[in-house]
């Protein structure tokens, strides 16, 4: 069963301030939809309709956005206005939505493990980090091209993406063996390697389908710079103990959680996707 997806939504969004003092960043509206809708749309059109949300302080809006709200509903109740909630009604008669704190942020590895509570041991799950705003007009989004594999191959799976060879120090890196097209069998990864050091340009982005062992390797796993503890040291462990995929994806990916990003995003959606 793979119905469980994650989102990690504790993140202070530092790079957004003032805005996201007292804000979400996934809140952040790209158009007119914040960046955790999309990522929510995303997991529920790949099948993914048990949404667990790993919050921290101040991220309430959050949770209330994918509430009813009575008071504004009954003010614009009857009038043209009501149709700009279809697609946040839609998304909540679709899912069903539970949430946890972590407490302390204390890395990608450690917020998965804090939503262990949520998804259990027993089942794969997927997770989607909102600050990827992954786009695939007229096919399937990332997520549910990324199911299509797991039934095939039951095991971990991560996005990735090519990226400058000069950026590779911003991501995760794998070094792997390709099977098919776009389709490699992770061999090692690396997190944010130097730019002399990076085995390879091909960066994992913010989608993975991970195997429930993930959690016992997550508390095994030593935090590495920062007290941090990531999950692509869990994973590098995952692929030599057993498999872990890598999948080139077909789609466009916006890193909303940098300025440029979040404006060629917006930018990008408003020009494509907006209903004007």
């Amino acid at each position: 069963m793979l119905k469980k997806c994650l989102f990690p939504v504790a993140g202070y969004g530092t790079r957004f301030l003032p805005a996201t003092k007292s804000m979400p960043k996934e809140m952040l509206p790209i158009v007119n939809k914040p960046l955790v809708q999309y990522g929510v749309e995303e997991a529920i059109a790949a099948g993914l309709t048990d949404i667990a949300l790993v919050t921290g302080r101040g991220k309430r809006a959050i949770a209330d956005h994918f509430d009813t709200s009575y008071e504004l509903e009954h003010q614009i109740s009857g009038t043209a206005k009501e149709s700009y909630l279809d697609s946040i009604r839609q998304v909540i008669s679709s899912a069903t939505f539970s949430m946890t704190r972590q407490h302390e942020m204390k890395g990608l590895g450690h917020a998965i493990l804090t939503g262990e509570v949520l998804v259990g041991n027993q089942d794969a799950f997927g997770v989607i980090l909102s600050d990827d705003l992954c786009l695939n007009n007229g096919g399937d989004s990332v997520m549910a091209q990324m199911v299509k594999l797991y039934k095939q191959f039951r095991c971990s799976i991560v996005a990735v993406m090519e990226v400058p060879k000069d950026e590779v120090d911003k991501y995760g890196v794998i070094v792997g063996t390709e099977l098919n097209k776009g389709l490699y069998r992770v061999e090692s990864m690396v997190e944010k390697p130097a730019v002399e050091d990076a085995p390879s340009n091909l960066a994992v982005i913010g989608r993975y389908i991970l195997t429930p062992d993930i959690f016992d390797i997550i508390r095994d796993t030593p935090a590495g710079k920062n007290g941090e503890v990531q999950i692509t040291d869990a994973l590098n462990t995952q692929a030599a103990q057993g498999c872990v995929m890598a999948y080139k994806f077909q789609g466009r990916r916006f890193d909303c959680g940098s300025v440029p990003g979040f404006v060629e995003a917006t930018n990008f959606v408003y020009e494509n996707y907006y209903q004007k």
